[in-house]
């Protein structure tokens, strides 16, 4: 990854045109004057040329190959290596301005994640983070990102920070570039999710979620575990990649199957229930910030949990009010999901304390790439 973030070598030095056009004619015995008489161009023009102010442009270059032998690409190679050497120091001078803009994200994460190298000045490392959106400026990060539609599962007890949402969300559309995937079908990913149902029961986490990455990828939906960052503060985001390839990021914040699994399935509510084919998809960082948002969450939520767990058997469980360890387990086993799920379910609807039944959940390790 490192190899592929490497800018390619310039120099921190150039040599000015009209330095090397000055030597030239000093080797020849030749004045400036002479010059703009050989070439026919004013005396003046030939002094700017010289002293930097102006630049050779090719049809100068042309008339210096005639008159001094020394070839035309030679000149216009010249000018334009020094021109760009100017406009990265111009470059450079701007970043250095801006650099406290990074403070803003979670740089040291991108590191580690090998998303960013590792670098010796803030300048260097800020060019890098514009380059990882995709972006040449704050200006540009502001028109890109600060208005991008996505709808996410958030922490609702800590506000994310956006750059540091942005910066997950952009890791995740990277990673999703490298995926081939057919066009979403909406019809097979509802049937695909019935079989995806059954992965929580399987004993080796990794595999599990491999397989779940395999079936989205057969309906057309791109699954990507990419790791929380500091300040995102996000379960998951489902969104419409060009409007047109749906894509669900999982984070693995909380770690226990329960949480995952509702995750998916929230994420999946929205491309079976949402908009199709458009990257507008409502925000509910603040649920219950419109009557839009809440219907729409709840819609979502209420997908994820019967699905996972029907309804009418989850009722008649819960009537029986028998919430020890062995009926929780053959409640699972009846469903065919793990038992982590039911737990909680039952935690979350105050049927059972935070921390009862938690021997029965799966807890996975975080991801990294």
């Amino acid at each position: 990854m490192a190899g592929e973030l490497r800018s390619p070598w310039s120099p921190s030095w150039a040599v000015v045109p009209g330095e090397v056009l000055a030597e030239a004619l000093e080797e020849r015995g030749m004045t400036q004057a002479e010059l703009a008489r050989r070439t026919g161009r004013p005396l003046k023009t030939i002094s700017e040329i010289v002293t930097g102010k102006s630049a050779i442009t090719p049809d100068t270059a042309i008339q210096l190959e005639r008159t001094l032998g020394i070839v035309a690409g030679f000149w216009n190679g010249l000018e334009a290596q020094y021109r760009q050497a100017l406009a990265a120091d111009r470059s450079r001078r701007d970043l250095e301005d801006q650099v406290a803009w990074l403070d803003d994200f979670p740089v040291r994460d991108l590191v580690r994640y090998d998303r960013l190298p590792k670098r010796g000045s803030k300048a260097d490392t800020l060019s890098d983070l514009f380059s990882f959106f995709g972006v040449a400026s704050p200006s540009g990060w502001e028109q890109v990102w600060s208005q991008y539609a996505v709808s996410y599962r958030l922490s609702p007890a800590h506000p994310s920070s956006p750059e540091a949402l942005s910066a997950w969300l952009r890791w995740g559309e990277i990673e999703a570039g490298k995926k081939t995937a057919p066009p979403f079908d909406k019809k097979v990913f509802r049937e695909k999710l019935t079989d995806i149902r059954s992965l929580s029961r399987m004993s080796i986490p990794d595999v599990a979620l491999g397989r779940l990455e395999t079936l989205c990828l057969s309906a057309g939906v791109i699954v990507l575990r990419i790791p929380e960052v500091e300040g995102a503060r996000v379960s998951g985001a489902a969104r419409w990649l060009r409007g047109r390839q749906p894509l669900i990021q999982i984070s693995l914040r909380y770690r226990s199957d329960d949480q995952l699994w509702h995750t998916f399935f929230h994420e999946a509510g929205h491309l079976i229930l949402g908009p199709q084919r458009r990257d507008v998809v409502e925000d509910d960082v603040e649920v219950g910030g419109t009557d839009v948002a809440d219907h729409t969450e709840r819609a979502v939520d209420a997908f994820a949990r019967d699905l996972l767990i029907p309804a009418d058997a989850y009722g008649k469980f819960v009537g029986a009010a028998d919430f020890r360890d062995a009926a929780v387990r053959a409640f699972a086993d009846s469903l065919g999901i793990a038992p982590g799920i039911v737990v909680g379910r039952l935690q979350h609807d105050d049927h059972v304390a935070r921390r009862a039944l938690n021997q029965l959940k799966v807890f996975y390790d975080k991801p990294v790439r």
